[in-house]
């Protein structure tokens, strides 16, 4: 029966239509999952081999100057005990990378464009760049910023940035959002991460109240035209202590369903794109991660944050490995991988291919 999709899928995966895609995604037989994902985990070790890449998170801050109605540190939820580790913390976090051989790190946080977080990042940066020798791969996660700033932390040693832009489209995101919010300001950021040579990255919100399959359709298709390096989306998961926390009915099973379509969907259609298989994946099924791996995800991001914060990130409920050291979860995390017969690239920054041909062309 799967095998009836396959001309289908080969077709999309040449020429993707929002039709296709759209119907793709409506299409709820497990016969299609399991081609559609036996597909893209076809193209990903085509393109990329068997490769894992760690990239240790490290969530510094929860302070958000943000009020994304979904998100639990937005910044009017006032049960969230605020918390912003110090220097020596981070760079505490960062040699444990380094000595443990993760090729690259991710530092983030709430969104905030005070001068004194700009200049900490700056610091933080350079800093990182000397205790590794230059080794350390950095991913910065801070939301959006100004021309100006991106190009100071470029120069101070990032390199990569991950910005979700949660939809394509503007409407939905208005719905998601304050009135203070522009859709179009956080556009204009992937302009000015690609302006500042950082390998950049953007995500949605999948299944998220109000969103249809044509705008997650529309989704894939933003990502190919504005030619993003790398991919980092998760299903949406409510949150209690959010406006969006109850509003409409939650069923876990459908939303890894369609986060795992959207992995296989945009492995096929973008191919050769670093693409993370997040930690929500892993709060609606114990195996979600490795799930997302054979979907086409080839990115885990290990949680290297002190267990005494972690609690007081949790941007949707239940997320896991709370109480799961650093240490703990990189031997799990590397058994998982191992046992469906991936490597964990263990030293090598794993840089986006896509990012490096078109550097080449």
């Amino acid at each position: 029966m799967a095998r009836s999709y396959d001309a289908i899928l080969e077709k999309t995966a040449l020429q993707p239509t929002r039709q296709g895609l759209r119907d793709l995604l409506e299409n709820d037989e497990p016969e299609l999952l399991q081609a559609l994902t036996r597909h893209a985990y076809h193209i990903k070790t085509s393109e990329l081999g068997r490769n894992v890449y760690f990239r240790g998170i490290i969530e510094f801050s929860n302070i958000c100057t943000k009020d994304c109605y979904y998100c639990g540190i937005r910044k009017s939820n006032h049960l969230v005990n605020r918390y912003e580790l110090s220097e020596e913390e981070i760079l505490r976090e960062a040699r444990w990378c380094y000595e443990n051989h993760y090729g690259s790190l991710v530092l983030q946080s709430g969104e905030r464009r005070d001068p004194a977080f700009v200049d900490k990042i700056e610091w933080l940066l350079k800093e990182i760049k000397s205790l590794s020798q230059g080794s350390l791969g950095v991913t910065l996660s801070v939301g959006e910023q100004d021309l100006k700033t991106y190009e100071r932390w470029f120069l101070a040693g990032a390199h990569r940035y991950l910005l979700r832009i949660e939809t394509s489209n503007p409407r939905l995101y208005s719905s998601l959002h304050p009135k203070s919010h522009s859709w179009e300001e956080r556009r204009r950021c992937l302009d000015y991460l690609r302006q500042s040579g950082y390998q950049v990255g953007t995500g949605f919100l999948i299944g998220v109240p109000g969103q249809t399959f044509d705008d997650m359709a529309g989704d894939i298709l933003f990502l190919k035209e504005i030619d993003i390096d790398m991919v980092g989306m998760g299903p949406f998961i409510p949150h209690e202590e959010t406006p969006l926390g109850s509003s409409a009915p939650f069923d876990p099973v459908r939303q890894l369903t369609l986060g795992l379509k959207m992995i296989a969907l945009v492995r096929m259609v973008m191919k050769d794109v670093n693409i993370a298989a997040t930690t929500a994946l892993q709060a609606l099924s114990p195996t979600g991660r490795e799930l997302g791996l054979r979907a086409g995800a080839n990115i885990i991001m290990p949680n290297v944050t002190d267990l005494a914060y972690r609690r007081g990130y949790q941007l949707y409920q239940n997320k896991p490995g709370l109480d799961e050291n650093a240490v703990e979860q990189r031997i799990n995390l590397e058994q998982s991988v191992e046992a469906l017969g991936e490597k964990v690239c263990y030293g090598e920054w794993g840089d986006s291919l896509h990012f490096k041909k078109r550097q080449k062309g």
